[in-house]
């Protein structure tokens, strides 16, 4: 089993991480991320919007399996996130995470 919770923890405490939709949008339009994660009920139209970017800018999304608000406790915010960027991953064994977890080990781009 895949521990997408463990990436999530340690991009954010490395703090390099973007919360927020229109941030992630923007991410993904210039390509400035490693991964993107969107809540299993983000909205279609902005679901639609980081799809089409991202497959733009071949970095890999993750649909997270809880909800906008159960992604909001997992990063310790009393609000709900819909998606977030991760901008940068150095540990080698998230990179493996995140790579199975999206299945397509060419779109993970590590600095």
């Amino acid at each position: 089993m895949v521990d997408v919770d463990k990436v999530i923890r340690s991009a954010l405490k490395s703090g390099k991480v973007y919360l927020g939709s229109k941030q992630t949008i923007n991410a993904a339009r210039t390509g400035k991320a490693v991964a993107l994660v969107q809540a299993s009920n983000c909205p279609e139209a902005v679901r639609s919007e980081i799809g089409s970017y991202a497959r733009l800018s071949k970095i890999p999304v993750y649909t997270y399996s809880g909800s906008a608000l159960d992604l909001g406790l997992m990063c310790g915010k009393p609000f709900m996130v819909s998606a977030m960027t991760i901008r940068t991953l150095s540990d080698s064994e998230l990179l493996r995470v995140v790579k199975e977890s999206v299945g397509d080990e060419d779109q993970v781009k590590a600095e």
